[in-house]
């Protein structure tokens, strides 16, 4: 049998995970089609069985221009895919990997009630929400960037990508995760 590939064309098997506590919740098994028909859904802690491609998928979904469109966000997806490829010569997937290990905060701020007064306290982020972090601004950063602008949902998915695959913090999602680390750590 020969070997599955992301889209027909990436191969997910050579993509590594740096970051250990994220390298448990990036789920890289190779799929045709990334589309499980909400196969783990309604279920405590399933869906890091859910393909890291089909869940950037959902997030998309999640947003205010593709709700409900699966074959929408699946055309953008897989158009973005495209182009990090024909930019970076790069797996499209390791970017994406890449960019969720950078765009994920590693602490919070959460209120504490004391009496009556209630006290910003830092938290660190268990990996899961981390991960759902990184994917929401992601999506949010790129269906922003194309709001009112001649550039393609696609192509602002895939520079919003390749920036924070970078690390760089013009990319929406690393911002968001300086802001909301530098929060908490002004509440420690």
């Amino acid at each position: 049998m020969d070997q599955l590939l992301i889209f027909g064309k990436y191969d997910p098997t050579d993509v590594e995970v740096r970051d250990p506590g994220l390298a448990r919740y990036i789920n890289l098994e190779p799929v045709a089609v990334p589309f499980s028909g909400a196969r783990h859904a309604n279920r405590a802690f399933h869906k890091h069985k859910v393909s890291i491609v089909e869940r950037l998928m959902n997030r998309m979904m999640a947003t205010e221009r593709f709700t409900g469109k699966k074959m929408k966000a699946y055309k953008v997806v897989n158009g973005s895919f495209d182009l990090i490829q024909q930019r970076t010569k790069e797996n499209p997937v390791q970017v994406l990997v890449r960019a969720l290990e950078n765009s994920a905060p590693r602490e919070e701020v959460t209120r504490l009630r004391f009496g009556g007064i209630s006290v910003p306290k830092a938290v660190d982020i268990g990996p899961s929400r981390r991960l759902d972090i990184a994917l929401g601004n992601i999506c949010k950063g790129a269906v922003s960037s194309s709001h009112k602008n001649k550039r393609s949902i696609e192509d602002c998915l895939a520079s919003e990508l390749i920036k924070g695959s970078k690390g760089e913090i013009e990319s929406y999602s690393v911002s968001k995760k300086e802001e909301k680390e530098r929060v908490a750590k002004s509440a420690r």
